[in-house]
């Protein structure tokens, strides 16, 4: 290799930018666009500003079964990756949720591996279908966020390859354009160096052709990561790789070959995914793709005595109660967050428009709907000429202490500002600089308000030229993001008058770093206790009751795991008080992972809503009143007590391992293999309609693996779904295969679920088909209706 050709060819193992790949003009190679997901496409900004459509989180999309459904979706993501020029999306998200706690549970699929592979496989060739890359991600064992940066995940090899290889070979199988290592280590490696993942198992043993780059920031290393098997390195420009890539080759410590493989993957990488593209959806039909998804994914866990549907049409009482009513999750918080529309319908609105006619909806909050970081409901300090009449004038500047014209001025009507080293569009922030964030507030009641204020740098906030509050010191970077997705915040007091409006100021000064942030907000007079007692009279006064409790975006952050699984005690007496004086109630929990729900005997119905994107108000007003199926079953298992889960605690030991105790067994299998009953179990949930499964059969294929044949008959009189599961019981109790059919009234199908060799097989210095297997059959993972024990014909 000529020193030019190596020189271009180490040129193309770095990312150009921040979201650029390299190019390598001479080759015909053009940079590409990359983005975050998997939820939809982030810009970079992580904004108000650049706003994009909002799927259902993946565990919603896990919890629908459905896998033509998950690549409809994977494929209007893909279309709105064409819309705004984005070449490659940063997913799916193929981690597992081995715990309850993980932060970022509401990214991953399941904690199963084979549901969770087959739906990232749906979701990327959705995607991919649109000429956009599917960069699946984290190799690996990136299940938690405690220290995830240093976290050494000590697996042994089994369950390295049967549980969390699994999903990301089915992907490699599929054909995704590139994978996205992680930033924690497995068994004493950083993953972005891990040679035995990347090229022995990923490279060599599937044969997979596509890029292995690094998460942003996540290498350590030039000669281990390049012979460890990464091929690119983002962000750019380079830290070690790159021209470092080339003086390695110099020395001797890299073999020019490794450098021209990687540059060939990144170069085949752009050349395949660089060309034209399918253009995006229909507004309305992806309007309609969004309800249809996130209803799919709703999971009715109890319905006793038909309570739910609740149809319209008669001269009734509905009181919605709860904080996610009007305040609704549609989404957790990494840097993958999408900016909504200001259009999302809130579920209060959508049930009131779906129920107007028919019925009279009250409502009460219950307990406060924002409890961490409340709004900023203030009108512009100065009109722009913009056409915005709700947010902060925010003037940037170029000096520390925002003296003189400011360079540049825009509308934000957000209580969180973040902005991102090479990806704004205005401001200085390469240099000690500033900004002022200013409005005019409008008091709708007298007394003591509370002000809020938190961001990266030092910050201050004045309240009619009063200083309210302040703080000098910044946040240090270690924990920047953490503070951003969490939003702590300082807080003051000041007695304000109704109807008279007043000067916000809030100024933020900050030094050079990756990524900053500002966020405040302001909150109204109230106690817990009247929102309580207004709730409980509204909730007696009803005819039924559509309690709405749930989560906030930044109870599920990444990089950082949770410390319990509970909902907030006050919305638990809330439940308690609410349930008490109407027992006609339905719950609707909006959480985005498992969690206790010890609750629940107190309410006859129980729907888990998850996240479910921008459309969770319409289609949980089309569920509620019957118009649509609550199609979902659990993707995850909900344990009785915490002491359950055979993975609970993720804080890593003093040397910073976080041993995988619980192999082979995590989630539903361990439950199993322990003989203890779940609250709910993996793959349970039911819809409003009824079946019968009926005539199960049996029997080995020629392949070496085995078929499940069925007749699933609809015995109610309105369309509904079931999901048929197929579980194998030894080594443990472990899903091979399901189907997912919807039937009209009355209607019979036949289903045929084929099983794969490999998954009747385990690891044991290769992989070993299994003897003989029980296989069940049923609704769930405790639901069995039929079992039979095959022999396999004999291991080649």
């Amino acid at each position: 290799m000529s020193d030019d050709t190596l020189q271009a060819a180490a040129r193309m193992t770095a990312g150009a930018s921040m979201w650029e790949t390299p190019d390598w003009p001479e080759r015909g190679v053009r940079r590409l666009k990359l983005a975050d997901g998997p939820m939809g496409i982030a810009s970079g900004r992580v904004d108000e500003r650049d706003i994009a459509l909002l799927t259902p989180c993946p565990t919603a999309l896990g919890a629908s079964w459905d896998l033509e459904l998950v690549g409809r979706v994977g494929a209007l993501v893909g279309g709105e990756a064409v819309r705004l020029g984005v070449d490659a999306v940063l997913a799916p998200n193929l981690n597992l949720a081995r715990s309850p706690l993980s932060g970022r549970a509401f990214e991953y699929f399941s904690e199963d591996p084979l549901l969770a592979g087959l739906a990232g496989v749906a979701w990327a060739n959705g995607l991919q279908v649109t000429g956009t890359a599917a960069v699946a991600k984290h190799l690996v064992c990136n299940d938690s966020e405690t220290a995830r940066d240093t976290m050494n995940a000590v697996v042994d090899e089994r369950t390295l390859r049967e549980v969390y290889l699994l999903p990301f070979e089915l992907s490699a199988e599929a054909g995704v354009g590139g994978m996205l290592t992680a930033y924690n280590r497995v068994n004493g490696a950083y993953c972005a160096e891990q040679h035995h993942v990347v090229t022995q198992v990923v490279k060599g043993e599937w044969g997979y052709p596509g890029v292995l780059m690094s998460d942003w920031f996540g290498t350590h290393s030039t000669v281990a990561t390049l012979t460890g098997g990464l091929d690119l390195e983002m962000p750019g420009p380079a830290r070690f790789l790159g021209t470092k890539a080339a003086e390695a080759v110099a020395t001797g410590d890299v073999p020019a070959e490794r450098v021209a493989d990687a540059a060939d993957r990144v170069a085949a990488f752009a050349q395949r995914f660089g060309r034209e593209k399918r253009p995006p959806l229909d507004p309305i039909d992806a309007d309609a793709l969004l309800i249809e998804a996130a209803a799919a994914g709703f999971v009715l866990l109890k319905n006793e005595n038909g309570l739910l549907p609740l149809v319209p049409g008669r001269d009734r009482t509905i009181a919605v109660i709860g904080p996610n009513a009007t305040a609704p999750c549609f989404q957790g918080g990494t840097f993958a967050k999408i900016a909504v529309t200001p259009e999302a319908i809130r579920p209060l609105d959508a049930i009131r428009a779906r129920y107007g006619e028919h019925c009279r909806i009250v409502h009460a909050p219950g307990v406060d709907p924002q409890p961490r970081l409340p709004a900023m409901p203030v009108r512009p300090a100065r009109d722009l000429g913009d056409g915005k009449t709700r947010g902060m004038t925010v003037d940037y500047f170029a000096t520390p202490d925002a003296s003189g014209a400011p360079i540049g001025s825009e509308t934000r009507d957000a209580n969180s500002l973040v902005w991102f080293v090479g990806v704004h569009d205005l401001g200085v922030f390469d240099r000690p600089a500033s900004i002022r964030a200013s409005g005019l507030f409008l008091p709708e009641v007298s007394g003591t308000h509370t002000l809020y204020l938190g961001g990266t740098g030092a910050v201050g906030l004045r309240v009619d030229g009063v200083e309210a509050l302040r703080r000098d010191e910044p946040v240090a970077a270690s924990d920047v993001m953490g503070k951003l997705k969490r939003g702590d915040a300082d807080s003051a007091t000041v007695t304000l008058e109704a109807g008279r409006e007043v000067a916000i100021e809030v100024t933020f000064v900050y030094d050079p770093a990756r990524v900053h942030g500002l966020w405040y907000g302001i909150r109204a007079p109230g106690t817990p206790e009247a929102m309580l007692a207004e709730a409980v009279e509204t909730a007696h006064a009803a005819d039924a009751v559509i309690l709405i409790v749930g989560e906030t975006s930044d109870s599920s952050v990444e990089s950082k795991d949770r410390a319990d699984t509970r909902l907030p005690a006050e919305q638990i007496r809330l439940i308690e008080a609410v349930t008490a004086a109407n027992p006609r109630t339905a719950i609707v929990a909006n959480v985005g992972h498992a969690f206790d729900t010890a609750w629940d005997a107190c309410a006859p119905a129980l729907i888990c809503a998850w996240y479910p994107g921008q459309e969770f108000g319409r289609a949980l007003a089309d569920v509620l009143a019957g118009d649509r199926e609550p199609g979902g079953r659990m993707p995850v298992t909900i344990a009785m007590r915490d002491e359950d889960y055979p993975a609970f605690d993720l804080t890593p030991d003093a040397k910073g391992d976080l041993p995988y105790r619980d192999g082979t067994r995590l989630g539903y299998r361990g439950l199993a293999t322990a003989g203890v009953a779940p609250r709910h179990a993996f793959g349970s949930g039911r819809g409003y309609a009824d079946f019968a499964i009926e005539d199960i059969a049996f029997s080995v294929d020629a392949q070496g693996g085995a078929i499940v044949t069925a007749v699933v008959r609809n015995t109610s009189d309105r369309a509904g779904g079931e999901v048929l599961q197929v579980y194998r019981e030894e080594p443990e109790r472990t899903l091979v295969g399901f189907a997912r059919m919807w039937c009209a009234a009355g209607e019979t199908q036949a289903v045929r679920i084929v099983i794969a060799e490999r998954r009747l097989s385990i690891w044991n210095d290769g992989w070993r088909r299994l003897p003989r297997v029980t296989l069940l059959a049923g609704r769930s993972a405790t639901d069995i209706v039929a079992r039979a024990e095959i022999a396999l014909a004999s291991a080649p």
